[in-house]
């Protein structure tokens, strides 16, 4: 299997995770692919028609996209703990625990592109303020049940991770561990598993 991806992106990092922690490194292949909205990849664009990253090439003429998809497909590639829990109340958390991280990275991804990408006399401060509206409700959120996460590793606890390095690694001015002191102990002690170690973001 061949796997799209850049370091940076957090959504890349969440699916890099997700291959070490079910001990499928040795049967994925990383496809170095940077790109911006405005620096898009012809290489990528063959793989995945809407020329985002992660892109999975399945190796069976099949190739998935959006970090959901492939890290739900990953999952049926091992015979270890699953990610994605079968059913139930822990399947719906996980599920919803992802969706509410993922946001949190839409949000921060958005942000990044209009403070970085645009021209700074085309930026919309409203706009901005507004995505930032979504990322602190967001890390709100997941202050008030981390309580509940315990030592779990799944989809949702992989993906809170990752919006939390995202928010450090792109925002460190904004300090999202100002008030959530159970968050931010959580996310040190998540963040030193090997599979945090070893997919954090390339300073710059």
């Amino acid at each position: 299997m061949k796997l799209y991806s850049a370091a940076p992106s957090p959504f890349v990092r969440k699916v890099r995770i997700l291959v070490m922690e079910t001990g499928l490194s040795d049967r994925v292949e990383e496809v170095d692919a940077h790109i911006t909205p405005i620096n898009p990849s012809p290489s990528l664009n063959d793989a995945n028609p809407i020329g985002k990253i992660p892109a999975l090439a399945t190796g069976d003429g099949m190739t998935l996209f959006d970090s959901r998809v492939i890290c739900e497909y990953l999952d049926t590639q091992h015979q270890g703990a699953k990610m994605f829990p079968q059913d139930g109340a822990a399947r719906w958390t996980a599920l919803r625990r992802q969706a509410l991280a993922d946001g949190i990275l839409d949000a921060g991804v958005n942000t990044r592109y209009e403070t970085f990408l645009r021209p700074e006399e085309q930026r919309w401060p409203e706009w901005i303020d507004g995505q930032k509206g979504k990322i602190r409700r967001g890390v709100d959120a997941l202050e008030a049940e981390v309580e509940s996460f315990g030592d779990t590793v799944d989809i949702g606890t992989i993906s809170a991770a990752c919006a939390l390095g995202y928010l450090d690694f792109r925002f460190p001015g904004d300090n999202w561990r100002d008030g959530h002191p159970k968050l931010a102990a959580w996310f040190e002690a998540f963040s030193a598993r090997p599979s945090m170690q070893a997919t954090v973001p390339p300073a710059g």
